[in-house]
């Protein structure tokens, strides 16, 4: 009897189990005892300088947190609450935003170009020499803003409510305005 064939076919089975274990679970980041992923609690969490890009964070609550030079790159931040959170100096380019609340968040200085706000509530933020350039606001309240020194190059404001908002300074070159509300609004371009 010829051992070849049975003893080819039990080492083909036996290296087939090897392919047949579970995938392995994706690695959770975890910074400062708040492990990042979708919703999230991390209310004042500290998380300055974290490398959070490309992260899904959905839903998170980073009210009052502490997100200064953060790298928020093409980050998800769908729903999440920010409200308070200070984003002083943060990269945040391409950051996918719809739904965010930022009431009263500090982002001076943040890079938040070709950023998306949708229905985004924004609310009394300190958005001063921040980079806006060809950032998406459609349908967002930046009521009582202060928007002093940024560059709203390309910046598209669909529907955006800036009752009460500063935008003096401001750069504006190329930037829309269709059906915004400027009721009180201090240094916002006449003509729209």
């Amino acid at each position: 009897m010829r051992p070849g064939p049975l003893l080819a076919l039990c080492l083909g089975l036996a290296g087939g189990a090897a392919f047949a274990q579970p995938a392995a679970a994706p690695e959770v980041t975890v910074i400062g005892g708040c492990h990042l992923w979708p919703y999230a609690q991390c209310p004042g969490a500290d998380l300055r300088h974290a490398n959070l890009v490309g992260k899904d964070l959905r839903g998170v609550d980073f009210t009052g947190a502490k997100l200064n030079r953060a790298n928020l790159r093409s980050a998800n931040l769908a729903g999440a609450v920010l409200d308070g959170a200070d984003l002083t100096a943060a990269r945040a380019y391409a950051l996918n935003a719809p739904g965010v609340s930022m009431r009263h968040a500090i982002l001076v200085g943040t890079d938040l170009e070709q950023a998306r706000f949708f229905r985004a509530d924004l609310r009394g933020a300190d958005l001063r020499s921040a980079n806006l350039e060809a950032v998406r606001f459609v349908l967002t309240n930046l009521e009582g803003a202060k928007l002093n020194d940024a560059d709203l190059q390309e910046a598209k404001f669909n529907g955006t409510n800036l009752k009460g908002a500063d935008l003096r300074g401001a750069v504006f070159r190329f930037a829309i305005f269709p059906d915004a509300n400027f009721d009180g609004c201090t240094g916002c371009p006449d003509g729209w």
